[in-house]
C-alpha cells in the first residue's frame, strides 16, 4: 500500500462516514433503527474507501475531483443495485430508486475527495 492509497483512503473514510451521518442520521432518520453499531459502520466506510482508492490509484489513474465524482457515481449506482438485489425479497421501485440515488451521490462525493487527494499527492 502506498502513501497515496493510505491518505486518500483515510480522507474517503471520513467523508463517507460524515455523509452517512448527514443523510441517514439527520435527513432520512426513518431509514435508521437507531441500533446500528457505529464501529461497524466506520469499518464499512473504511474498507469501501480502500476499495475506491485502490481502483482510482491502481486501475484507473483517477486524480481529479470531477473524474473521481463521475466514476464514483457509476460505482455507487452499481453497488447500490447489487446490494439492494441481494437483500431485497420484493421489488419496490420507489425504495430502490431512492437508495440508488443516495448511494450514487454519496459514492460520487467520496470518490471525488479520494481522487482529489490522489491528484494533490501525485
Amino acid at each position: 500500500m502506498t502513501k497515496k492509497n493510505l491518505l486518500s483512503s483515510i480522507v474517503g473514510t471520513v467523508v463517507n462516514y460524515l455523509l452517512g451521518w448527514l443523510v441517514y442520521g439527520l435527513i432520512l432518520t426513518d431509514k435508521s433503527t437507531g441500533e446500528e453499531c457505529m464501529l461497524f459502520i466506520f469499518l464499512g466506510c473504511l474498507f469501501f474507501a480502500f476499495l475506491l482508492a485502490y481502483i482510482y490509484c491502481k486501475l484507473g489513474q483517477i486524480s481529479s475531483f470531477k473524474t473521481g465524482f463521475s466514476s464514483g457515481i457509476i460505482i455507487g449506482i452499481l453497488y447500490a443495485l447489487t446490494w439492494n438485489f441481494f437483500v431485497s425479497n420484493e421489488f419496490i421501485l420507489r425504495g430502490i430508486v431512492g437508495e440508488i440515488v443516495i448511494g450514487g451521490l454519496m459514492t460520487g462525493i467520496t470518490g471525488g475527495f479520494i481522487a482529489y487527494v490522489n491528484g494533490k499527492i501525485g
